[in-house]
Protein backbone atom coordinates (compact mmCIF):
# COMPACT_ATOMS: atom_id res chain seq x y z
CA UNK A 1 0.00 0.00 0.00
CA UNK A 2 3.07 2.19 -0.29
CA UNK A 3 3.68 2.19 3.49
CA UNK A 4 6.51 0.06 3.47
CA UNK A 5 10.54 0.50 2.81
CA UNK A 6 10.07 -1.25 -0.94
CA UNK A 7 8.34 2.38 -1.61
CA UNK A 8 10.99 4.01 -3.84
CA UNK A 9 13.04 6.86 -1.50
CA UNK A 10 15.05 8.82 -4.32
CA UNK A 11 15.49 12.72 -4.39
CA UNK A 12 14.17 13.94 -7.49
CA UNK A 13 14.03 16.96 -9.92
CA UNK A 14 10.83 17.66 -12.29
CA UNK A 15 12.32 16.10 -15.13
CA UNK A 16 12.62 12.83 -13.46
CA UNK A 17 9.25 12.77 -12.82
CA UNK A 18 8.03 12.27 -16.17
CA UNK A 19 10.76 9.23 -16.84
CA UNK A 20 9.02 7.66 -13.72
CA UNK A 21 5.59 7.62 -15.18
CA UNK A 22 3.91 9.55 -12.36
CA UNK A 23 0.53 9.23 -12.07
CA UNK A 24 0.08 12.57 -9.58
CA UNK A 25 2.04 14.55 -7.68
CA UNK A 26 0.71 15.23 -4.20
CA UNK A 27 3.12 17.69 -1.84
CA UNK A 28 3.47 18.22 1.56
CA UNK A 29 3.34 21.82 2.80
CA UNK A 30 2.63 23.12 6.50
CA UNK A 31 4.14 24.82 9.53
CA UNK A 32 7.59 23.56 11.45
CA UNK A 33 7.35 20.92 13.56
CA UNK A 34 3.77 19.12 12.25
CA UNK A 35 4.94 15.66 11.81
CA UNK A 36 5.21 16.86 7.70
CA UNK A 37 8.62 15.36 7.24
CA UNK A 38 7.48 12.35 9.17
CA UNK A 39 4.48 11.44 7.14
CA UNK A 40 6.76 11.92 4.31
CA UNK A 41 9.19 9.38 5.41
CA UNK A 42 6.16 6.83 5.91
CA UNK A 43 4.47 7.31 2.60
CA UNK A 44 7.63 7.18 0.99
CA UNK A 45 9.88 4.76 2.91
CA UNK A 46 12.50 7.83 2.70
CA UNK A 47 14.44 8.97 5.50
CA UNK A 48 14.41 12.55 6.01
CA UNK A 49 15.68 14.17 8.67
CA UNK A 50 13.09 15.59 11.21
CA UNK A 51 13.39 18.37 13.35
CA UNK A 52 11.37 21.12 15.23
CA UNK A 53 13.61 24.59 13.82
CA UNK A 54 12.36 27.02 11.26
CA UNK A 55 13.71 25.98 7.93
CA UNK A 56 14.87 22.47 8.63
CA UNK A 57 13.92 21.57 5.38
CA UNK A 58 15.10 24.17 2.39
CA UNK A 59 14.81 22.22 0.11
CA UNK A 60 12.23 19.85 -2.22
CA UNK A 61 13.08 16.13 -1.12
CA UNK A 62 10.58 13.75 -3.12
CA UNK A 63 9.76 10.18 -3.33
CA UNK A 64 7.41 7.64 -4.52
CA UNK A 65 4.45 5.83 -3.57
CA UNK A 66 2.83 3.37 -4.84
CA UNK A 67 -1.26 2.97 -3.99
CA UNK A 68 -3.97 1.23 -5.67
CA UNK A 69 -1.62 0.39 -8.86
CA UNK A 70 -1.02 3.98 -9.21
CA UNK A 71 2.75 5.89 -8.30
CA UNK A 72 2.09 9.16 -6.25
CA UNK A 73 5.36 11.81 -6.29
CA UNK A 74 5.13 12.67 -3.00
CA UNK A 75 6.93 16.55 -2.62
CA UNK A 76 8.16 17.37 0.60
CA UNK A 77 8.46 21.44 0.74
CA UNK A 78 10.18 23.43 3.22
CA UNK A 79 7.61 24.24 5.98
CA UNK A 80 7.06 27.34 6.82
CA UNK A 81 4.65 29.81 8.89
CA UNK A 82 3.97 32.02 6.10
CA UNK A 83 4.05 32.21 2.50
CA UNK A 84 4.04 36.50 2.59
CA UNK A 85 7.65 36.89 3.78
CA UNK A 86 10.91 36.57 2.02
CA UNK A 87 12.94 34.15 3.86
CA UNK A 88 14.33 31.31 1.61
CA UNK A 89 12.18 28.58 2.62
CA UNK A 90 8.82 30.70 2.24
CA UNK A 91 10.13 31.45 -1.07
CA UNK A 92 10.22 28.07 -2.42
CA UNK A 93 7.18 26.70 -0.42
CA UNK A 94 5.32 29.69 -2.41
CA UNK A 95 6.44 29.12 -6.01
CA UNK A 96 6.35 25.59 -5.94
CA UNK A 97 2.80 25.33 -4.69
CA UNK A 98 1.74 28.09 -7.11
CA UNK A 99 3.54 26.76 -10.14
CA UNK A 100 0.67 24.39 -11.07
CA UNK A 101 2.98 21.18 -11.05
CA UNK A 102 1.26 19.39 -7.81
CA UNK A 103 -2.21 18.10 -8.55
CA UNK A 104 -3.03 18.29 -4.69
CA UNK A 105 -1.56 19.81 -2.01
CA UNK A 106 -1.40 18.29 1.11
CA UNK A 107 -1.34 21.22 4.36
CA UNK A 108 -0.33 19.17 7.53
CA UNK A 109 -1.69 21.04 10.64
CA UNK A 110 -0.85 20.47 14.76
CA UNK A 111 -4.23 19.91 16.22
CA UNK A 112 -2.61 21.37 19.32
CA UNK A 113 -1.80 24.80 17.43
CA UNK A 114 -4.93 24.77 14.95
CA UNK A 115 -5.09 28.62 15.31
CA UNK A 116 -1.76 29.31 14.22
CA UNK A 117 -1.69 26.92 11.51
CA UNK A 118 -4.83 27.76 9.67
CA UNK A 119 -2.99 31.09 8.98
CA UNK A 120 -0.98 29.07 6.58
CA UNK A 121 -3.79 27.03 4.92
CA UNK A 122 -6.17 30.18 3.93
CA UNK A 123 -2.93 31.68 2.73
CA UNK A 124 -2.45 28.86 0.53
CA UNK A 125 -5.89 28.41 -0.66
CA UNK A 126 -5.57 31.47 -2.21
CA UNK A 127 -2.63 30.28 -4.53
CA UNK A 128 -4.82 26.77 -5.66
CA UNK A 129 -7.69 25.11 -4.95
CA UNK A 130 -7.02 21.56 -4.82
CA UNK A 131 -6.36 21.00 -1.10
CA UNK A 132 -6.54 18.76 1.51
CA UNK A 133 -5.75 19.46 5.01
CA UNK A 134 -4.38 16.91 7.45
CA UNK A 135 -5.03 17.03 11.12
CA UNK A 136 -1.86 15.22 12.49
CA UNK A 137 -0.64 14.98 16.24
CA UNK A 138 -4.52 14.07 17.29
CA UNK A 139 -2.60 12.21 19.84
CA UNK A 140 -0.86 14.70 21.36
CA UNK A 141 -3.89 16.58 21.47
CA UNK A 142 -5.88 13.70 23.54
CA UNK A 143 -3.40 14.17 26.09
CA UNK A 144 -3.77 17.89 26.37
CA UNK A 145 -7.64 17.35 26.62
CA UNK A 146 -7.69 18.77 23.07
CA UNK A 147 -10.98 17.83 20.66
CA UNK A 148 -11.09 19.05 16.96
CA UNK A 149 -14.37 18.50 15.39
CA UNK A 150 -13.10 17.35 11.57
CA UNK A 151 -16.09 17.18 9.78
CA UNK A 152 -17.33 21.07 10.73
CA UNK A 153 -13.24 21.71 10.34
CA UNK A 154 -13.89 20.67 6.43
CA UNK A 155 -17.56 22.53 6.06
CA UNK A 156 -15.79 25.70 7.40
CA UNK A 157 -12.85 25.22 5.01
CA UNK A 158 -14.79 23.94 2.09
CA UNK A 159 -12.26 20.87 1.49
CA UNK A 160 -11.41 17.45 2.75
CA UNK A 161 -9.99 17.24 6.15
CA UNK A 162 -8.10 14.02 7.58
CA UNK A 163 -7.04 13.35 10.84
CA UNK A 164 -3.74 11.80 11.19
CA UNK A 165 -1.37 10.04 14.25
CA UNK A 166 2.52 10.20 12.08
CA UNK A 167 3.59 7.85 14.10
CA UNK A 168 1.31 4.90 13.34
CA UNK A 169 1.15 4.06 9.93
CA UNK A 170 -2.16 2.71 10.05
CA UNK A 171 -3.91 6.39 10.44
CA UNK A 172 -2.33 7.06 6.66
CA UNK A 173 -4.22 4.84 5.17
CA UNK A 174 -6.88 7.32 4.77
CA UNK A 175 -5.26 9.84 3.28
CA UNK A 176 -4.20 7.62 1.17
CA UNK A 177 -7.86 6.95 0.07
CA UNK A 178 -8.82 10.62 0.47
CA UNK A 179 -6.11 11.61 -2.07
CA UNK A 180 -6.65 9.25 -4.75
CA UNK A 181 -10.39 10.06 -4.44
CA UNK A 182 -9.67 13.72 -4.72
CA UNK A 183 -7.38 13.03 -7.74
CA UNK A 184 -9.90 11.09 -9.25
CA UNK A 185 -12.54 13.79 -9.43
CA UNK A 186 -14.46 11.98 -6.75
CA UNK A 187 -14.32 13.88 -3.83
CA UNK A 188 -14.25 17.95 -5.35
CA UNK A 189 -12.63 20.78 -3.38
CA UNK A 190 -14.26 24.15 -2.80
CA UNK A 191 -12.48 25.93 -0.55
CA UNK A 192 -13.80 29.09 1.04
CA UNK A 193 -11.46 31.23 0.23
CA UNK A 194 -11.25 34.87 1.81
CA UNK A 195 -11.29 38.22 -0.24
CA UNK A 196 -7.88 39.54 0.19
CA UNK A 197 -6.43 43.17 -1.34
CA UNK A 198 -3.52 43.30 -3.59
CA UNK A 199 -0.59 45.54 -1.90
CA UNK A 200 -2.46 45.71 1.48
CA UNK A 201 -0.42 42.62 3.33
CA UNK A 202 -1.23 44.78 6.82
CA UNK A 203 -5.53 44.35 5.93
CA UNK A 204 -4.63 40.60 4.53
CA UNK A 205 -2.75 39.70 7.33
CA UNK A 206 -5.36 40.91 9.72
CA UNK A 207 -8.09 39.16 7.91
CA UNK A 208 -6.26 35.92 8.00
CA UNK A 209 -5.69 35.72 11.71
CA UNK A 210 -8.76 37.25 12.48
CA UNK A 211 -10.55 34.40 10.71
CA UNK A 212 -8.22 31.45 11.55
CA UNK A 213 -9.13 32.27 15.21
CA UNK A 214 -12.79 32.48 14.99
CA UNK A 215 -12.33 28.81 12.85
CA UNK A 216 -10.31 27.62 15.58
CA UNK A 217 -12.77 28.60 18.25
CA UNK A 218 -15.79 26.74 16.35
CA UNK A 219 -14.20 23.62 16.07
CA UNK A 220 -11.60 23.02 19.01
CA UNK A 221 -13.31 22.05 22.36
CA UNK A 222 -10.74 22.21 25.36
CA UNK A 223 -10.87 19.78 28.60
CA UNK A 224 -8.94 22.09 30.32
CA UNK A 225 -8.27 25.91 28.49
CA UNK A 226 -5.22 26.49 30.75
CA UNK A 227 -3.82 23.26 29.30
CA UNK A 228 -0.45 25.16 28.07
CA UNK A 229 -0.43 27.26 31.13
CA UNK A 230 2.61 25.68 32.28
CA UNK A 231 4.48 26.00 28.75
CA UNK A 232 4.06 29.65 29.16
CA UNK A 233 5.59 30.02 32.48
CA UNK A 234 8.54 28.38 31.59
CA UNK A 235 8.71 30.22 28.51
CA UNK A 236 8.63 33.17 30.49
CA UNK A 237 11.26 32.52 32.26
CA UNK A 238 13.56 30.90 29.59
CA UNK A 239 13.21 34.13 27.57
CA UNK A 240 12.80 36.57 30.17
CA UNK A 241 15.99 39.62 29.91
CA UNK A 242 16.67 38.24 33.36
CA UNK A 243 17.18 34.77 33.75
CA UNK A 244 16.88 34.10 29.90
CA UNK A 245 20.77 34.73 29.07
CA UNK A 246 22.23 33.54 32.67
CA UNK A 247 20.08 29.94 31.93
CA UNK A 248 21.25 29.94 28.43
CA UNK A 249 24.96 30.55 29.29
CA UNK A 250 24.39 27.56 32.32
CA UNK A 251 23.15 25.26 29.51
CA UNK A 252 26.34 25.42 27.60
CA UNK A 253 28.72 25.32 30.28
CA UNK A 254 27.36 21.89 31.27
CA UNK A 255 27.13 20.86 27.59
CA UNK A 256 30.74 21.44 27.02
CA UNK A 257 31.87 20.39 30.45
CA UNK A 258 30.50 16.92 29.65
CA UNK A 259 31.33 16.69 26.29
CA UNK A 260 35.07 18.29 27.10
CA UNK A 261 35.53 15.67 30.49
CA UNK A 262 33.46 12.48 29.11
CA UNK A 263 35.02 12.25 26.05
CA UNK A 264 38.55 11.45 27.75
CA UNK A 265 37.21 8.11 29.15
CA UNK A 266 36.56 6.63 25.24
CA UNK A 267 38.70 8.66 23.86
CA UNK A 268 41.53 6.94 26.37
CA UNK A 269 39.97 3.66 25.19
CA UNK A 270 40.18 4.19 21.53
CA UNK A 271 43.78 5.01 21.75
CA UNK A 272 44.91 2.22 23.37
CA UNK A 273 42.84 -0.23 21.48
CA UNK A 274 44.54 1.59 17.98
CA UNK A 275 48.55 1.29 19.83
CA UNK A 276 47.28 -2.31 20.46
CA UNK A 277 46.80 -3.04 16.72
CA UNK A 278 49.62 -1.32 15.45
CA UNK A 279 52.60 -3.82 15.79
CA UNK A 280 50.28 -6.01 14.92
CA UNK A 281 49.29 -4.29 11.70
CA UNK A 282 52.55 -3.31 11.02
CA UNK A 283 54.12 -7.32 11.81
CA UNK A 284 51.12 -8.71 9.28
CA UNK A 285 52.63 -6.45 6.59
CA UNK A 286 56.11 -7.71 7.06
CA UNK A 287 54.49 -11.11 6.87
CA UNK A 288 53.04 -10.19 3.46
CA UNK A 289 56.41 -9.03 2.19
CA UNK A 290 55.07 -5.39 2.03
CA UNK A 291 58.64 -2.83 1.08
CA UNK A 292 59.72 -0.86 3.77
CA UNK A 293 58.67 2.51 2.71
CA UNK A 294 55.33 1.42 2.50
CA UNK A 295 55.11 0.19 5.66
CA UNK A 296 56.82 3.04 7.07
CA UNK A 297 53.86 4.97 4.64
CA UNK A 298 50.66 2.39 5.84
CA UNK A 299 51.49 2.40 9.39
CA UNK A 300 53.37 5.81 10.69
CA UNK A 301 51.41 7.87 8.14
CA UNK A 302 48.13 6.48 7.11
CA UNK A 303 47.26 4.29 10.36
CA UNK A 304 48.57 6.58 12.51
CA UNK A 305 47.22 9.34 11.35
CA UNK A 306 43.09 8.19 10.78
CA UNK A 307 43.41 6.31 14.52
CA UNK A 308 44.46 9.65 15.87
CA UNK A 309 41.60 11.39 14.24
CA UNK A 310 39.08 8.61 15.31
CA UNK A 311 39.95 8.67 18.91
CA UNK A 312 40.66 12.19 19.55
CA UNK A 313 37.03 13.60 17.40
CA UNK A 314 34.43 10.71 17.55
CA UNK A 315 34.17 11.26 21.29
CA UNK A 316 33.09 14.22 22.05
CA UNK A 317 31.04 14.82 18.82
CA UNK A 318 29.04 11.27 19.81
CA UNK A 319 28.93 13.26 23.04
CA UNK A 320 28.04 16.81 21.63
CA UNK A 321 25.32 16.25 19.10
CA UNK A 322 23.19 14.24 20.86
CA UNK A 323 23.16 16.42 23.89
CA UNK A 324 21.86 18.77 20.93
CA UNK A 325 19.71 16.83 19.88
CA UNK A 326 18.02 16.75 22.99
CA UNK A 327 17.89 20.76 23.75
CA UNK A 328 16.26 20.94 20.10
CA UNK A 329 13.52 17.97 20.56
CA UNK A 330 12.96 19.83 24.02
CA UNK A 331 12.36 23.27 21.86
CA UNK A 332 14.87 25.11 24.29
CA UNK A 333 17.19 25.72 20.33
CA UNK A 334 14.33 28.36 19.14
CA UNK A 335 14.36 30.26 22.58
CA UNK A 336 18.35 30.02 22.44
CA UNK A 337 17.68 31.89 18.82
CA UNK A 338 15.31 34.53 20.52
CA UNK A 339 17.06 35.38 23.02
CA UNK A 340 19.97 36.53 21.02
CA UNK A 341 18.37 37.64 18.16
CA UNK A 342 19.29 41.60 19.45
CA UNK A 343 23.15 41.04 20.25
CA UNK A 344 23.34 39.19 16.53
CA UNK A 345 21.18 42.03 15.33
CA UNK A 346 23.39 44.98 16.24
CA UNK A 347 26.38 42.88 14.75
CA UNK A 348 24.06 43.53 11.69
CA UNK A 349 23.46 39.15 11.15
CA UNK A 350 20.10 37.14 12.75
CA UNK A 351 19.39 35.58 15.98
CA UNK A 352 18.84 32.12 13.56
CA UNK A 353 22.90 31.91 13.51
CA UNK A 354 23.14 31.44 17.47
CA UNK A 355 22.02 28.33 16.35
CA UNK A 356 24.46 27.39 13.17
CA UNK A 357 27.34 28.79 15.88
CA UNK A 358 26.38 26.17 18.13
CA UNK A 359 26.42 23.29 16.13
CA UNK A 360 29.88 24.85 14.93
CA UNK A 361 31.10 23.72 18.24
CA UNK A 362 30.31 20.21 17.32
CA UNK A 363 31.49 20.61 13.63
CA UNK A 364 32.03 23.20 11.76
CA UNK A 365 30.82 22.30 8.19
CA UNK A 366 27.64 21.43 9.98
CA UNK A 367 27.42 24.53 11.29
CA UNK A 368 28.02 25.94 7.55
CA UNK A 369 25.99 23.83 5.72
CA UNK A 370 23.21 24.89 8.64
CA UNK A 371 23.33 28.71 7.60
CA UNK A 372 21.14 28.44 4.84
CA UNK A 373 18.06 28.79 7.76
CA UNK A 374 19.26 32.18 7.57
CA UNK A 375 16.39 34.05 5.59
CA UNK A 376 18.85 37.27 4.08
CA UNK A 377 21.80 36.68 2.14
CA UNK A 378 23.91 39.13 3.23
CA UNK A 379 23.12 37.57 6.79
CA UNK A 380 23.51 34.54 5.74
CA UNK A 381 27.08 35.41 3.95
CA UNK A 382 27.90 36.79 7.57
CA UNK A 383 26.89 33.70 9.49
CA UNK A 384 29.13 31.21 7.24
CA UNK A 385 32.18 33.69 7.22
CA UNK A 386 32.05 33.69 11.30
CA UNK A 387 31.29 30.75 12.24
CA UNK A 388 34.83 29.32 10.79
CA UNK A 389 36.00 31.05 13.82
CA UNK A 390 33.55 28.63 16.20
CA UNK A 391 36.21 25.93 17.24
CA UNK A 392 34.85 23.01 16.95
CA UNK A 393 35.79 19.33 18.21
CA UNK A 394 38.29 18.82 15.59
CA UNK A 395 39.99 22.08 16.20
CA UNK A 396 39.92 21.84 20.56
CA UNK A 397 42.91 19.27 20.75
CA UNK A 398 44.88 21.09 18.33
CA UNK A 399 44.40 24.98 20.47
CA UNK A 400 44.80 23.07 23.83
CA UNK A 401 48.05 22.12 22.84
CA UNK A 402 48.96 25.06 20.87
CA UNK A 403 47.88 26.64 24.42
CA UNK A 404 49.94 24.27 26.58
CA UNK A 405 53.06 24.81 24.61
CA UNK A 406 53.21 29.13 24.87
CA UNK A 407 51.33 29.33 28.17
CA UNK A 408 53.21 26.49 30.32
CA UNK A 409 56.43 28.04 28.66
CA UNK A 410 55.77 30.96 29.96
CA UNK A 411 54.73 30.21 33.44
CA UNK A 412 57.67 28.28 33.77
CA UNK A 413 60.13 30.34 32.48
CA UNK A 414 59.15 32.54 35.45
Amino acid sequence: MGLTNSSTGKKLNENQNIELGCDYKITLAGNPNTGKSTIFNSLTGMHQHTGNWTGKTVENAAGICNYKNKKYLFVDIPGTYSLMADSEEEKIARDYISSGIPDITVVIVDATRLERNLNLVYQIMNLTDNIIVCVNLLDEAKIKGITVNLKQLSIELGVPVVGTIAKKKSSLQNLLKTIDLVCQGKIICNPNKLELQKDNSEYNTKLIFDKAQEVSKNICTFRNINYNERDKKIDKILTSKRFGIPIMILFFCLIFWITIVGANYPSELLSNFFNFLEPRFANLLVVLHFPEWLISLLVDGVYKTVTWIVSVMLPPMAIFFPLFTLLEDLGYLPRIAFNLDKCFKKCCSSGKQALTMCMGFGCNAAGVIGCRIISSKRERLIAIITNNFVPCNGRFPFLITIATIFFSGAMGSR
